[in-house]
Formats: C-alpha cells, structure tokens, sequence
C-alpha cells in the first residue's frame, strides 16, 4: 500500500468508528468481563475519542503534512509492547507505525486483548492489504525496533532486552495541575475530569495538584464529589476503603469527600482513589521544579502561562491531540528514521 492508500483506510476506519456497531457491542461486553476496569462507557469514550481526535480527516492531513512520509519499499519489523492501563491506549503508536510503511509486531496487554484486535479486523474490512501490517503475538522476535511502554520496573527489562535496537521505552508519568485560587466552580469541575476519568489509571490523569501556601481546599473538594458515582465502582471503591483505613489506623494527615482522599506528598503518581498536592510560593519557582522532574509528568494543566512548559486547559487532559506525543518523543520521527 502506498502512503495515501493507508492514510485513506484509516479515514475510514475512523467512518466506522462513529457509527453503531452491534459486533463491536459484543467487543466492548467481552473486554469488560475480562477486565472490569474497562466500563462499557470508558471504552466508548476511547473509541469516540479516536475517531475525532485521530481519525478526522482534516486533523490526520494537517498533522502529516508536517513530515516527509515517502513510500516505504523495505519496511522494519517494529515490536510494540502495550500498556493496558486505559483502553486502546496503544493505539496511536499503532497508527504511527502503520502510517510509516513498517510492520508492526504487538504484544497486547492482557487486560486489553480485544478492541485493537476488533480494529484490525475493521481496517481488513475496508482494504485486505491491511492486513500484513498487524501481527500480534505472544513474544517479539526478529524486530528491528521497538517501542515499549510500561512501569518503572518494567522499563529496566525493557532497556536491557530492546537496547540493542532503536527503541522509545516509556516509564510512569502522570499528569499535574497548578492551582492560584482563583479558580472558578466550573474550572474545579472541569479539573475533575482530569482527575477522575478513566479512574485516574493514565498517563495523563491529574494525580497531583500544586496549590499556593494557604489554599482553601473546601471549594475544591466540593467540585471534586460532583464526581463521587465514581465510587460505584467495586474495584475503585475497594481503593478507597483500603488507602481511607491506612491513614485512619496511621493517625497521618489527609482531606477526604467520600470519593478521593487528598495528602500532602512530593511524589507525582498517587494511589488509586487518592490526589497528592504540593504548596508553592512563587509560580517561576515551581515552573523550575517542573522541569526538573519532566522525567515524571506527561502534561500540565494550569490556566497560568507557563514560559517554559506546554500546558493543557482544565478537562483537557485527556484529550490529547496527533502531535502531543507520550513522554515528549514524536514516534513518527522516530519511526521515520529506521
């Protein structure tokens, strides 16, 4: 396939996913048996956001125009190991690696085995030679790069099996918001679905806050609990229990509203069901901190106008666009390179 004909497929494939459905229904009800993490309605939310986000016409040829994609007559062998931490999350890498010319070689997250093999079987659908682009299996072998996405610990195998190869191995990150107090009740709001979409299992989740010295949390908690439905969820709220008793039985400082527990931490990543903050004196100086610790955070939501720092605005988190890349790294660059 040339490079607009794979560019035409993924269009459609975007057609497609905007409209109903019925084996896709079936899809979605298998994944979240098999991982209940994966409602129905967060699966749908992945879905949706991929076809506008991704697979809009407009948006996919401006983001392409910005590269040299030639067609490629000697494709690589490129291993993907997934994350499974929110649905479709590998896709984009996917998308980039197929967009590119290469074969992708993928090693699905168990608990996400069934939407991007759904995907699959869309894009043969629409056009057969899809096909020879996807090949999942159960261990990578004879790939001439990688790209590898999991935790810290993960990470450490990753860099001494892939290193030898051109490789993006990504870590843990999550996202921060900054806060002044002035925020309005539909700015905590909107905040609140950074924090809580997806329940917080992203990359790109709000799991810390930095708030001035003296902040009046009560406005913020009460945004907060408009979000406390959440907490139907049985494995969601089994985390708050356990963490809620933890600080109970160790008498430790923490602020709760029946759906989050917020504590004073310096760690970026929080528990499951908690939010950590931080309290700062002068915004330049946290902006340096930030850049000192980018290793650990995806992405800033702030209204503030940080000199040196990309942000997001509030409930934008999630809705990352083509070119804002995991971890900062432009995969099609990379990819383009092999």
């Amino acid at each position: 396939m040339i490079v607009e004909e794979r560019i035409e497929a993924l269009i459609q494939l975007g057609h497609i996913l905007s409209q109903k459905d019925e084996y896709r229904d079936a899809v979605i009800h298998r994944t979240y048996m098999n991982n209940r993490w994966f409602t129905k309605k967060n699966q749908q939310l992945a879905i949706d956001a991929i076809a506008a986000q991704f697979l809009e016409e407009k948006k996919l040829r401006q983001w392409l125009n910005t590269y040299n994609i030639l067609d490629n007559n000697a494709p690589a062998q490129v291993g993907l190991v997934l994350a499974g931490n929110i649905p479709l999350v590998g896709f984009h890498d996917v998308m980039c690696t197929f967009i590119s010319g290469h074969i992708s070689q993928i090693k699905l997250s168990d608990k996400d085995k069934y939407l991007l093999s759904y995907i699959f079987r869309a894009l043969k659908q629409i056009d057969p030679r899809t096909e020879k682009y996807f090949r999942v299996v159960e261990k990578l072998q004879a790939f001439d790069a990688v790209i590898a996405t999991g935790s810290n610990n993960s990470a450490r195998y990753f860099e001494a099996y892939f290193g030898k190869v051109p490789h993006i191995i990504r870590r843990n990150r999550n996202a921060v918001a900054i806060l002044d107090g002035k925020e309005s009740k539909e700015d905590l709001s909107r905040l609140g679905k950074d924090v809580f979409q997806y329940y917080g299992l992203g990359c790109r989740n709000v799991a810390k806050i930095y708030v001035p010295r003296g902040y009046q949390f009560e406005p913020l908690l009460e945004a907060l609990h408009e979000y406390n439905d959440i907490i139907l969820n049985d494995k969601y709220k089994n985390n708050f229990d356990y963490n809620y008793a933890i600080y109970v039985l160790n008498k430790a400082k923490y602020m709760a509203n029946g759906c989050i527990i917020l504590t004073e931490s310096e760690a970026i990543t929080s528990h499951i069901a908690g939010l950590n903050y931080s309290f700062y004196d002068q915004e330049t100086e946290l902006e340096a901190e930030l850049i000192a610790r980018q290793d650990e955070i995806q992405c800033v939501v702030t209204r503030s106008n940080l000199s040196q720092i990309p942000t997001f605005d509030f409930g934008q988190a999630q809705e990352p666009g083509l070119a804002d890349y995991a971890d900062g790294v432009d995969t099609i660059d990379f990819l383009l390179r092999l």
